[in-house]
């Protein structure tokens, strides 16, 4: 659980960075997968350095899926959003409201009733055809991503954001079932181009301008498709007796997140109020 929430830490801080490093690359192509955008994005160091935490996130989050249940490391994950909304209020001078404070505490809340009502993570369903599955997911979400590019803005914004987090779901599902490093093992693969779209897709998303929209479907992206395989295919379960907090904490810790879904592009908004002060104050 220490591991599953550092990874949040990190992922909530890299999240401040790419933000940033995103807007700084300049407008996309306007297409869902961006390639030449996260080219782009790559030069800036505010960039490159929130991908450094997220390695170490990373890290973090595969010591807590070897231990824990998909569904308690995926609602720690969409908690990164309240350690966002933390630093962006500190470091970026980001009024938080009321609420977004009580959704602070909600996510805190949601997630201590996670960490007493988990069991072990369960060892079922790791089959074949649940690694081939997985790797046909993973092309799925990059075609998601492309088709996105061809819709309105606004079902745009949402389905990059929620093919982002079917792409980081896939990946905690992959971590899950793999064993050791086989190239002939289609989770790794599906490892590989799950994680690599999604990527691709939330640079595209925190380019486009209705990130919080964006963000929203990360957050059920990556948390309640993972969560249903876990269950489903896996075997993970909770501590006897406590399936229903297990699950009250999981409802909880998700619709805080939501709630704070703003700060996935909270770095750019505090930014641009900068500017815009900046600009009056030369006017």
């Amino acid at each position: 659980m220490i591991c599953a929430l550092g990874s949040a830490v990190c992922f909530g801080a890299a999240s401040v960075f790419q933000a940033l490093g995103a807007r700084a690359a300049g407008p996309g192509t306007g297409g869902g997968v961006d390639v030449a955008l996260q080219l782009r994005a790559l030069r800036q160091w505010r960039y490159v350095a929130g991908l450094g935490m997220d390695g170490l996130g990373f890290v973090l989050q595969i010591v807590a899926l070897r231990t824990l249940p998909i569904y308690v490391v995926g609602a720690s994950l969409a908690a990164s959003l309240a350690v966002t909304a933390v630093i962006a209020s500190r470091m970026l001078k980001v009024r938080l409201s009321r609420t977004e404070w009580a959704a602070v505490a909600v996510v805190c809340l949601g997630l201590a009733m996670l960490a007493l009502a988990s069991g072990r993570e369960g060892h079922e369903g790791a089959d074949a055809a649940l690694s081939w599955g997985l790797l046909a997911a993973s092309f799925g979400v990059l075609a998601a991503g492309a088709a996105a590019g061809r819709l309105p803005n606004r079902p745009r914004a949402l389905t990059l954001g929620l093919a982002g987090g079917l792409g980081f779901g896939v990946v905690e599902i992959a971590v899950r079932l793999l064993d050791s490093f086989d190239l002939t093992d289609p989770a790794l693969y599906a490892l590989l181009v799950g994680g690599g779209g999604a990527f691709l897709l939330y640079t595209s998303a925190l380019n486009r301008g209705a990130v919080t929209t964006a963000t929203a479907g990360l957050v059920l992206g990556e948390t309640i498709g993972p969560a249903v395989v876990g269950i489903t295919w896996l075997g993970d379960t909770t501590r006897p007796g406590l399936g229903w907090l297990a699950l009250l904490g999981f409802a909880v810790a998700v619709a805080g997140s939501l709630t704070l879904a703003r700060f996935g592009e909270a770095p750019a908004e505090a930014e641009g109020r900068a500017s815009g002060a900046g600009a009056g104050a030369g006017s």
